[in-house]
C-alpha cells in the first residue's frame, strides 16, 4: 500500500504590521487629478506642484521693534540727544536719514536710508523735539534683514506637502493667491450585518434580540471627514452575496477607494471575501495585530463609463474587521497612511511617536504587536484602561492615544514605553 501524506498544509505566518503597511504602501498610486483652487480654500488639501516665491520676504530692510531709527555710532557714548526728524508708520517709506537726527519708526516700517540701527523705545526718552539715546546699539539690531525670511527664486512649498494653516499664511505672505493641489479622494463606504441598527430606528428605542447599533458607520464617517474625503455612504448592506457584489459594483464606478466594516471572515454568513474575489482581486491577511487581526485589502474592477482614472483600472478596497475598536485601530495604523500616500502626500505618512514612562504594568505578553489605549496623567506618565478589549469604545473616548507594544514584550512600572497620540493618528 502506497503511504500518503495526509498533514495539513502549515498554517500562514501573520504578517507582522510593518509587513502589511509595506505592502498597503508598496500598491497604492496617487491619484492624479489636479485642480486650482483658492489658497483660502486650501486648507488640508495636498499640493500638487512646487511653489516659488517671485518676491523678496522682507520685500525691505523693516524694524522688529517701535522704537527710533538711529545711525550706531552717533550712539557710541550712551545718552546721546538727537533731533527727531521724522515719524514713519508701517506702510510709508520716509526719507533719508540726516546726521544727527533720529527717527520715530513703528513695528514693520521701512529702515529709511541712513539708518543702520533701531533702538526700541523703552530705551529712549522723548524730550519735546529732541529723544534721548540711553542704549548703546550695534549696526543691525532690531532690524529684518531684506530677504531674510525667503529669497526671491526661491522653492517655498514642495509638491506632495499637506497643506496646513501655516503652509496657507506662507503662501499668501508671497502674494500666491491660488494654488494647485491634487483633487479631493473618493471614497466610498458601507457596512455588512443584518444584525446592524441604525440610532433612532429601534421601535421605542428598543433593540431588537440580537441587534447592535452601526456605530463602525459613524466613527470611519469621522476619520474620512478629517482627511478631507469626498465620501458616499452606501449605507447597510443586507448579508447576500448578490447584495454585497452589486453594493462594490456601484461603489467602484466613480470612487478612488472602498472601505467595509465587517465580513471580513470566513463564515457562511460573511460575503465581502468572495463578493471582492468575483469583481476584482482580494488578499485576506491575518495581521499579529491586537486588536485588529483580520484586514482584507485588493481592488474592484471598475465598469466602462466610469469617470475615475487610476493606474490599474480599478478601485482599492480594504475590508476592516467589525469590531468597534479593532475597525477604528486598524483605520488609525493602516487606512490613514494608505489614504495620505493616495491623496499625493510625498512626505512621511506614518504618525510620530513620543517616548514616555509608563504608570502601569502588563505582566502577560502577547505574541502580537499590541496597541493599548492609554492616557497622559498628571504627572506626564501613561496610565492604562483597565478593559482593553476589542469592543470596548469608551476607551478611545477615555483615552489620549495608543501604546505601541512589541510582540513579547512585559511592561513595567516606570518603563519607557512608545506613544502615539490620537492626535497624530487623525489628522
Amino acid at each position: 500500500m502506497t503511504p500518503t501524506n495526509d498533514k495539513p498544509a502549515p498554517a500562514r505566518a501573520m504578517l507582522t504590521v510593518r509587513e502589511a503597511l509595506d505592502t498597503l504602501l508598496a500598491a497604492v498610486h496617487p491619484v492624479a487629478d489636479t485642480e486650482q483652487i483658492a489658497t483660502l480654500e486650501a486648507n488640508g488639501r495636498v499640493l500638487a506642484q512646487d511653489q516659488a516665491s517671485t518676491i523678496d520676504v522682507p520685500s525691505a530692510d523693516n524694524t522688529q521693534m517701535d522704537g527710533y531709527a538711529v545711525r550706531a555710532l552717533e550712539c557710541i557714548n550712551g545718552g546721546a540727544v538727537l533731533r527727531v526728524a521724522q515719524r514713519i508708520p508701517a506702510g510709508t517709506v520716509g526719507e533719508p536719514l540726516e546726521p544727527g537726527t533720529a527717527a520715530r519708526i513703528f513695528t514693520g516700517a521701512m529702515i529709511p536710508q541712513g539708518a543702520d540701527a533701531v533702538v526700541m523705545q523703552e530705551q529712549c526718552e522723548a524730550q519735546g523735539e529732541n529723544v534721548v539715546i540711553r542704549h548703546t546699539p550695534k549696526a543691525g539690531e532690531w532690524i529684518r534683514r531684506t530677504g531674510e525670511d525667503i529669497v526671491a527664486g526661491s522653492t517655498i512649498l514642495a509638491a506632495g506637502t499637506r497643506l496646513r494653516s501655516q503652509e496657507l499664511g506662507l503662501a499668501a505672505s508671497v502674494g500666491l493667491a491660488t494654488l494647485p493641489v491634487c483633487r479631493r479622494v473618493r471614497v466610498a463606504v458601507f457596512f455588512t450585518g443584518d444584525e446592524l441598527t441604525m440610532p433612532g430606528e429601534a421601535p421605542n428605542g428598543q433593540l431588537a434580540p440580537g441587534a447592535i447599533y452601526n456605530s463602525n458607520r459613524f466613527t470611519l464617517r469621522g476619520l474620512l471627514e478629517n482627511f478631507g474625503c469626498q465620501i458616499t455612504d452606501f449605507g447597510i448592506v443586507p448579508d447576500s452575496l448578490d447584495a454585497t457584489r452589486a453594493t462594490l459594483r456601484a461603489a467602484a464606478r466613480e470612487h478612488d477607494l472602498i472601505i467595509t466594516s465587517g465580513g471580513v471572515s470566513v463564515g457562511e454568513e460573511d460575503h465581502i471575501k468572495p463578493a471582492v474575489e468575483a469583481e476584482g482581486q482580494l488578499n485576506m491577511w491575518q495581521i499579529a495585530v491586537k486588536p485588529g487581526k483580520p484586514l482584507a485589502f485588493g481592488n474592484v474592477h471598475r465598469e466602462n463609463g466610469s469617470s475615475v482614472s487610476s493606474p490599474t483600472g480599478a478601485a482599492y478596497f480594504i475590508g476592516l474587521p467589525g469590531n468597534p475598536v479593532s475597525s477604528f485601530i486598524t483605520f488609525l495604523l493602516f487606512v490613514r497612511p494608505f489614504l495620505l500616500r493616495l491623496q499625493g502626500v510625498s512626505g512621511p505618512v506614518e504618525p510620530r511617536a513620543y517616548q514616555m514612562r509608563a504608570d502601569f504594568s502588563l505582566p502577560k505578553a502577547d505574541r502580537r504587536n499590541e496597541f493599548l489605549r492609554v492616557r497622559v496623567n498628571a504627572g506626564g506618565g501613561l496610565e492604562l484602561f483597565t478593559n482593553q478589549g476589542s469592543g470596548v469604545l469608551t476607551s478611545t473616548v477615555w483615552g489620549d492615544g495608543l501604546v505601541d507594544n512589541p510582540p513579547g514584550r512585559v511592561i513595567n512600572e516606570g518603563d519607557i514605553v512608545r506613544f502615539i497620540p490620537f492626535a497624530e493618528l487623525q489628522h
